[in-house]
């Protein structure tokens, strides 16, 4: 069992409250969580301010984005387990101090290269956080709906944190060089290795069997290759070699499943998929984010090439549908106390399909109304459902097991991110192409505007006028279409993972 006091095990989980001491370790995790998910975003905005100062390549500057992500991606599941054999606090407070390190790192990096190693190393920590903190609160945090309401608030920074990425990060850059965005991590980091240890009660597994090197290596060797693929795919396009890439992953991770089914002590424990409430949660987790990553793909790019919109204005449109996802993040857990969990959840994900469908009524000449309107139902609905289905896959689980658990979960939401931006972007880049005019045009040019929607629009801008707002009609009206067929899509799958959870939450 996990590290709680011998009087709270003899009660029923009911009965059992969290103290102040508790609470005051919820607000020290959520910071942390808040950070993080700020960081994952922030950095966008300085990438004009870094290939300035370091000129990197091109290819550097890929990595410099997304080799955090895949990393992260990598030893999520691997951390997850680490954690509850060595202790979820141990593992959080080494990977704050790694995540601060690799910060200051970051922060003065000289060169291209110098960079990359801080953000791996950032991938690194970072992959240590996320299962962590949602494992502590699952032992932290027994009574099932203070429980539910302890993960609404760690789900609600995590929302938060995304969305204020790019507004802290714009007010940085006006004021500091591009290297203040990754100090912006250091006083929470600070705070989490001061007063973690004084708030924040130790948990793990006390009978975890050995730790597998071969199975942490292959899951690994599993997600980087899959999430890598999925996401140049999306850049430069499907190519062999990137299908080659996507076929190493999908045979890694063949092996490392038939791996766990043989071993005595498992790194993830399969049989947890045989219970309905986790592999749904979990299924759903991924779903709601495959969503919302294809909503926030396409929804960007429509009100900054096609409206005209700023990157400022456009995050600030955006706004209000990532505080929607905040503030039901945090209602989650006052809805099930009046509703069941299946049904709040099962509605959820109906309202923001809702959302999704009105997409669909988008313009080319207009339309910034109907897509906050849009943006706030699917943010709404998203925000229940990360909420209660990480309580659900948590909840599904003995405490011990929580740090594993909540690495599925955080992994399901990095694939719903990868897959969501390949597949609905890939649906609006194939309507875009199709319906993109560059007759008028010669064969290099009309390579540049058919790859996306800004290089059409760079060309455009290049072109004698007539020729150029011909290209310039074209792309906003294919870009369109694209995303009327990827919003319908949208709808539909959010709506069958609503009529999916409610027929097995009522079985139950």
């Amino acid at each position: 069992m996990s590290v709680i006091a011998d009087k709270e095990l003899a009660l029923n989980p009911s009965d059992v409250r969290a103290s102040a001491r508790d609470w005051l370790g919820l607000v020290v995790l959520a910071f942390a969580v808040l950070l993080i998910s700020v960081d994952a975003t922030v950095l966008d905005l300085a990438l004009p301010f870094i290939s300035a100062d370091l000129a990197p390549s091109s290819t550097q500057l890929l990595w410099i984005i997304d080799v955090y992500s895949f990393v992260l991606a990598g030893l999520l599941v691997t951390m997850g387990t680490l954690g509850d054999r060595i202790g979820r606090r141990r593992l959080l407070l080494i990977g704050a101090a790694g995540f601060g390190v690799a910060s200051m790192i970051a922060a003065w990096s000289v060169n291209p290269e110098m960079l990359i190693a801080a953000r791996v190393l950032q991938g690194i920590s970072g992959a240590t956080l996320m299962p962590a903190t949602l494992g502590l609160i699952r032992t932290i945090f027994v009574n099932p709906r203070q429980r539910t309401s302890a993960i609404g608030v760690w789900g609600a920074m995590a929302g938060g944190g995304a969305a204020a990425g790019p507004l802290v990060g714009g007010w940085l850059l006006e004021h500091f060089w591009w290297g203040s965005v990754f100090l912006i991590n250091m006083p929470v980091m600070l705070a989490l290795i001061v007063f973690g240890p004084m708030v924040i009660k130790e948990a793990k597994d006390p009978n975890p069997g050995r730790f597998d090197l071969v199975s942490a290596g292959l899951s690994m060797l599993a997600m980087i290759p899959l999430v890598y693929a999925v996401k140049e795919s999306v850049v430069h396009g499907p190519t062999a070699l990137l299908a080659a890439i996507g076929v190493v992953g999908v045979v890694a991770g063949w092996a490392f499943i038939r791996r766990q089914r043989t071993l005595e002590d498992p790194m993830l424990d399969l049989s947890l998929f045989n219970r309905p409430a986790f592999s749904t949660a979990v299924l759903t987790n991924l779903l709601s984010v495959f969503a919302l990553a294809g909503v926030l793909f396409f929804g960007s790019q429509y009100l900054q090439l096609v409206l005209g919109k700023t990157p400022l204005q456009a995050g600030l449109l955006m706004l209000p549908g990532t505080a929607m996802s905040v503030v039901f993040s945090l209602l989650a857990a006052w809805l099930v106390r009046r509703w069941q969990p299946g049904t709040v959840l099962s509605i959820g994900l109906a309202v923001s399909a809702i959302g999704a469908a009105a997409m669909m009524w988008l313009r080319a000449d207009g339309g910034a109304g109907l897509f906050i309107v849009g943006f706030m139902l699917a943010g709404s609905g998203v925000g229940i459902a990360l909420t209660l289905t990480s309580d659900l896959v948590v909840g599904a689980v003995e405490p011990e097991r929580a740090g594993a658990a909540s690495a599925v979960s955080e992994t399901a939401y990095e694939l719903g991110v990868a897959l969501g931006v390949a597949v609905l972007g890939s649906v609006v880049l194939a309507i875009f192409r199709k319906g993109l005019d560059v007759s008028a045009f010669a064969a290099e040019d009309a390579h540049t505007a058919q790859e996306t929607l800004g290089g059409a629009v760079a060309v455009a801008k290049a072109a004698p006028d007539a020729t150029g707002a011909q290209l310039l009609d074209s792309a906003h009206l294919a870009f369109v279409s694209g995303m009327h067929v990827a919003a319908a899509a949208t709808a539909i799958v959010l709506l069958a993972n609503a009529v999916l959870v409610y027929r097995m939450m009522r079985s139950r």
